[in-house]
Parts: C-alpha cells; structure tokens; sequence
C-alpha cells in the first residue's frame, strides 16, 4: 500500500498570496474550490485531489476548514496568523501535519523527514526511544492507544521503514543529539 501525500495546508494573509498558493497548487493537479463546505457524502476526500480556500472570519469558517483538512482535502485559509484566530487555525491544522504559512513555495525534499512530523509524533517518538511502550507513551501524551498506533504508523511510512524501532531510530539519526 503506497502512502498518499499528505494534502497542503496553507495559512496566507492576503488573497493575493492565496492566488498564488493556488496557481502553484492547480498546476500541480489540485481541484480548487471557494468555500470550506465539503457537500461530498464520502468522508475521505483524499483521492479527489480536492483544495478548498477562502477566509476565515469566525469559529465556524474556522471548523469548517479544520474539518475539511481532516476528511483530505487540501486547505488555502486567508487568515491573519497573529490573531487568536489565526493562532487556533495553525494549532488545529498542525495535529494533522505540516502547515505552510505565506506564499512560499513547498520546500524540496531534503530527506529530512523529522521536520515532517507533527508534535504528537515526535513526543511518541522521544518517548519510545526512551523506553517507554506504546501504551505507556500514549497514555503520558493524552492519546488513545488506537490514535498512538496511527501516529506511530504514519511515521513508519514517512520515514519509509517497516517497524516501529526502524522509525526510532530513524528519527534518532535524523533529529541528532539533544542538548
């Protein structure tokens, strides 16, 4: 089973800069539409290649676009990224994986897949490595053991291993030796 990418995530503060993210993405083979409204039945969206954009102006808009990001489709939100909004927005989108914010291009692959996880990763992750089980890293984190086994298994594919102690060790290499 090959791992499907995860769908881009952008937080921009202008509609010209969305513009931009979505001429990058639409070239790219995305399917852009304005609003964050799934009307889709299906809950997964992923395979559809579907990006939605617009701006988030209230706690609605604001769960509409977290929870569109979380059935798969791609997210373009014009949102002022230092306001408590904007704040919470990045905080949401970033428990499903990275978030770009402004313009900028997808940075290249650099083989640093570390920078690709998100949080809950990486705490799971440092948290087996040293020693802990799954069970144990899951609980000290406030996950379930089911969403721990997910996060665990998104990192295996990321990191391109097989086991979970490949992936640890994977990440050890990549992250480094902490101060």
């Amino acid at each position: 089973m090959t791992r499907q990418p995860d769908a881009p995530r952008h937080v921009v503060a202008t509609p010209g800069d969305a513009d931009t993210v979505l001429r990058r993405l639409i070239r790219d083979g995305w399917v852009p539409r304005d609003g964050f409204a799934l009307p889709d039945p299906a809950w997964d969206v992923t395979g559809n290649r579907l990006v939605l954009h617009g701006r988030i102006t209230d706690a609605e808009s604001l769960q509409l676009a977290v929870l569109a990001a979380a059935r798969g489709a791609g997210i373009v939100a014009i949102c002022d990224a230092d306001s408590p909004l904007g704040r919470a927005l990045i905080d949401d989108l970033a428990r499903l994986g990275p978030v770009r914010q402004g313009p900028a291009p997808e940075p290249a692959d650099t083989g640093n897949s570390v920078a690709d996880l998100v949080p809950e990763q990486r705490a799971l992750l440092d948290r087996l490595a040293s020693g802990d089980t799954i069970a144990a890293a899951a609980a000290a984190e406030f996950l379930s053991l089911r969403t721990a086994n997910r996060r665990i298994a998104e990192a295996r594919a990321l990191f391109g291993v097989r086991t979970t102690r490949e992936a640890v060790l994977a990440y050890l290499r990549q992250r480094g030796p902490q101060p």
